[in-house]
């Protein structure tokens, strides 16, 4: 049963207002350099850089049809985006189908990453209205980012997938990451390769497309893939393909880059 969207508030009146503590965005940025699976640093991060457009964002759907349905629904998309039995179900080439096969290959969940966040909102930092919900949704799609996207799980694709994300939805925190990281890569491992046109392509391709918070995800998993790209608007990373003959003509193994600042 869906939950009454009068019984949900849009933003709970003890949410403090935005913030912008670049320090201590920037202290939290240096120990996700130094551990790029410590994923709890990403909500630190974005927490420190709260800005108005996300909110503005986020509220205009939750002030429309769709987004009431979806925001103020019971249902959780982790309950749908972890059940890959149903999901191998679905034809070949779907969207689901490539979620599914992604997520098992690189042994993900879409519940490890909300136990991560869990890590970051046990000071009491969680209030249950529709900017948690509209969070959510963005919390728990990004790897269906991934393959709606064409990016990889290396440290190149998450940065785009990064810039791709800030583009829909202007979470300073988010955009934060994804340059600093993409300065920080060249920096460090590829200095040759176009690294921040990989990652500013990705914020283009973002804003050009349909926002992917904003779909219905369990629609969208019976998609054909091809289709589903198409009708978002989602066009292919050139730029993002480039870098990586780049790095391999460099002798540098994109998916290993750890050994490559080694």
């Amino acid at each position: 049963m869906a939950a009454s969207h009068a019984n949900i508030p849009f933003h709970h009146p003890d949410r403090p207002g935005s913030e912008f503590r670049p320090l201590k965005a920037w202290r939290h940025f240096k120990a996700l350099i130094a551990d790029k699976e410590d994923t709890e640093q990403v909500f630190h991060i974005i927490a420190a850089l709260r800005g108005r457009k996300f909110r503005n964002i986020a509220q205009r759907f939750w002030n429309s049809d769709k987004g009431q349905r979806l925001l103020t629904a019971d249902e959780r998309l982790i309950d749908i985006l972890d059940d890959h039995a149903t999901l191998k179900q679905l034809p070949a080439g779907t969207v689901g189908r490539a979620y599914v096969e992604f997520m098992e290959r690189e042994g993900l969940s879409a519940a490890g990453l909300e136990a991560e966040y869990a890590k970051f909102t046990t000071a009491g930092m969680r209030f249950e209205d529709g900017i948690d919900r509209y969070g959510d949704r963005l919390r728990d799609t990004h790897d269906l980012h991934h393959i709606l996207t064409g990016y990889g799980r290396d440290a190149l694709g998450e940065q785009c997938v990064l810039a791709f994300t800030f583009a829909q939805h202007r979470n300073l925190g988010v955009g934060f990451i994804a340059y600093a990281g993409g300065i920080e890569l060249k920096r460090r491992v590829a200095p040759s390769a176009p690294i921040m046109g990989a990652v500013h392509e990705g914020f283009r391709i973002g804003k050009a497309a349909k926002n992917l918070v904003h779909e219905d995800i369990s629609a969208l998993l019976r998609e054909p893939l091809e289709d589903a790209r198409k009708r978002l608007g989602i066009t292919t990373p050139t730029t993002y393909h480039a870098a990586h003959a780049a790095m391999r003509s460099d002798g540098i193994d994109p998916y290993n880059l750890l050994a490559a600042a080694a």
